[in-house]
């Protein structure tokens, strides 16, 4: 097998439910999600493909109980009080954000509309190793002992004051704290220039800028994607 740059083929595919009540209907579901293909390394594949299976399946669960349930409340209670009813609507989507040198990563945004001014997006993501099809996590990327956390945490905040430089209503004014408060080591993808830490709505900044992202370039940390 030659690893000089292994990468995976990526099929998409895409799903489409509408869920009904009292013959109105009141949610949605769209789904799109990758099947990874890595022709000399099937374990591997499958491994990847299983957990990816298995997210997708968990949420249509979740849409399918909570979030149903929670719709029919809500269309009942607009009856009730003649208010006007608004179909909920769930997406789940998958975004591969680097596929090379033995790594795949992505991220995988999900955005649900319930009612009231706008939806709300939760974001998480995933890196696996292709020759082995192993999760890798945010340590990986560090030599052993290194506190990273601190590193990282420092290279963000700096970003985050250039940022403001050019939009000084882009974050909390409480910024630095959150940054601190909010890091979440599983919250990382690759690209292919860097490590993208991200953080959540509302965790340090308003709902109108968005989920938050930050480049910590390969050249920072001093590691390469390779085989």
């Amino acid at each position: 097998m030659n690893k000089t740059r292994c990468f995976a083929t990526i099929n998409m595919r895409e799903m489409n439910c509408r869920y009904k009540y009292d013959n109105i209907e009141i949610l949605t579901l769209n789904i799109k999600y990758p099947i990874i293909n890595i022709s000399y390394n099937p374990r591997a594949e499958e491994n990847i493909n299983n957990q990816i299976s298995m997210q997708v399946n968990e949420y249509i669960e979740y849409t399918s109980n909570t979030l149903y349930n929670q719709a029919i409340n809500t269309y009942t209670d607009s009856l009730k009080n003649n208010f006007p009813f608004h179909s909920y609507e769930a997406y789940m989507v998958y975004t591969i954000t680097y596929n090379d040198n033995c790594f795949i990563s992505l991220y995988t945004d999900k955005y649900e509309f319930t009612g009231g001014a706008h939806g709300n997006t939760t974001r998480t993501s995933n890196t696996w190793e292709l020759c082995t099809g192993q999760n890798i996590y945010l340590y990986c990327f560090f030599m052993p002992y290194t506190d990273y956390t601190h590193m990282l945490i420092q290279e963000i905040t700096a970003q985050a004051k250039e940022n403001l430089k050019e939009n000084p209503f882009i974050y909390f004014n409480d910024f630095k704290n959150l940054i601190i408060e909010n890091f979440n080591p599983h919250s990382f993808y690759m690209s292919p220039d860097g490590i993208i830490i991200y953080y959540q709505q509302y965790d340090i900044a308003p709902y109108s800028t968005g989920i938050v992202e930050f480049k910590i370039p390969y050249t920072k940390i001093g590691w390469f994607p390779s085989c």
